[in-house]
């Protein structure tokens, strides 16, 4: 009967090429524009962050990472970022933790201040990375240029194209893009079959990629010990074990987010909200120490290369210290993304548990560990899967995650995000 019924059904018309053709150049033109601005945003945030770090402590005598330079710094960029907030027009944008990786279409005038504020942020130390900002500035930008120059194109198209393609700049290739769009367009009514409604993201974010990879050669393999094996039952049991472990700690946070959000919104003025968030943010750097840091990605790459170099309650610290200066960053108003320091805190979890349990391989524990991570603070499954197997390049390991992934995503649905509404309750 279920048979018949289907064959009934009318199919679902696909779009003819015609259709399609006219998006190809609007694509190649908003993925490039998006990688560009991409690189050249965190090409300046880096050459800002080697003086600030290195020239000027080194010119001062100060040691770069030492407490009293780490107080200084990141309490300085609570104010210069604040500044940006109160002062430059727009006011950098709506309030970051009402914002996920969907970004409005901001008016053009919102967008310097953003760009100003997100590189400020980069160069100074939060734990945030570009990836929420940079999407809304691309977002904006190419909602505004594309509706004057492609007038026949319908304007909802813009934002779909800027979402993909800075995703794509951001993970240097298109499948990460892919899968985030086939999980929003999961729950919609579509017009034709799916690869029609993702053909234009598709051409964006690989044109996006592609130039980003051209440019900056980025990569997200760890160069971990290889696992270099068939999984066992022993496997199995760890990632089962530690991925729920990570998206609980990672839940943590979530809980605690409206709390900080709330203890920093009644400090009021962004003037006191920032610089008071910079110096707890310094605080948990003197704990914790530099490499919970910036946005993270350097910082899980020196873990990667002695993953036998610290003890489990080293990695423990890390990761617990990291996950309150993401928290903080995020709730006191920084702009900034939260994809990048939640990879440091799972990598760290997961080698704390190789560290714990030498037979739990550290390819396996990073991986495990990230994926739990993100998809409590993300909830964004394909992504925090697509993110976890990147950095190990390990398919037997790949495996494992789409196993773990459902104890820890049990854990995580139907429960509060780490994005907040306006009236500041937590969205489900």
């Amino acid at each position: 009967m279920a048979h018949d019924t289907a064959q009934r059904e009318p199919a679902v018309p696909a779009a003819p090429a015609r259709a399609l053709v006219p998006l190809i150049l609007p694509a190649l033109l908003v993925g490039v524009g998006a990688s560009l601005l991409f690189v050249g945003v965190s090409e300046a945030a880096e050459q800002l962050q080697h003086v600030l770090w290195k020239n000027l402590p080194d010119a001062l005598g100060i040691g770069r990472y030492s407490v009293l330079w780490m107080l200084v710094m990141l309490t300085a960029t609570g104010v210069v970022v604040g500044l940006v907030v109160w002062k430059v027009p727009g006011h950098a944008g709506p309030e970051p933790a009402t914002l996920g990786l969907n970004a409005p279409v901001l008016p053009p005038p919102v967008l310097p201040g953003l760009l100003l504020a997100t590189a400020l942020m980069l160069a100074g130390g939060p734990s945030l990375g570009p990836e929420n900002p940079i999407i809304a500035v691309n977002v904006g930008l190419a909602f505004w240029a594309g509706t004057r120059l492609f007038r026949r194109l319908p304007g909802g198209l813009w934002p779909a194209l800027a979402e993909a393609a800075t995703i794509g700049a951001l993970f240097g290739t298109p499948v990460a893009a892919a899968l985030v769009i086939s999980e929003a367009l999961a729950g919609r009514q579509l017009k034709g079959l799916l690869w029609d409604n993702v053909f234009g993201p598709l051409v964006a974010a690989g044109a996006a990629a592609l130039t980003t990879t051209l440019v900056a050669h980025p990569t997200f393999d760890l160069d971990l010990p290889s696992f270099g094996r068939h999984p066992g039952w022993g496997d199995l049991l760890a990632a089962l074990v530690i991925a729920p472990l990570a998206a609980a700690l990672g839940m943590c946070a979530v809980y605690a987010f409206p709390y900080a959000h709330g203890v920093f919104r009644r400090l009021g003025h962004p003037m006191v909200a920032l610089p008071v968030g910079g110096l707890v943010l310094g605080l948990l750097a003197a704990l914790g120490g530099h490499l919970t840091l910036f946005k993270g990605l350097d910082e899980v790459a020196e873990l990667a290369r002695d993953p036998d170099g610290r003890s489990a309650g080293e990695y423990a610290v890390l990761a617990v210290v990291k996950l309150a200066a993401l928290l903080v960053a995020a709730s006191c108003g920084f702009r900034g993304g939260r994809i990048f320091p939640a990879v440091f805190v799972g990598a760290a979890f997961g080698l704390g548990a190789h560290a714990l349990i030498p037979s739990v391989h550290p390819a396996l524990g990073v991986a495990t560990g990230v994926l739990g991570m993100l998809l409590a603070v993300t909830r964004q499954g394909w992504v925090s899967l697509f993110t976890a197997a990147v950095l190990v390049s390990s398919p037997a390991v790949l495996a494992l995650l789409c196993f773990a992934s459902l104890p820890a995503w049990l854990l995580v649905t139907g429960r509060p995000q780490m994005q907040l509404r306006d009236d500041g309750t937590p969205v489900r």
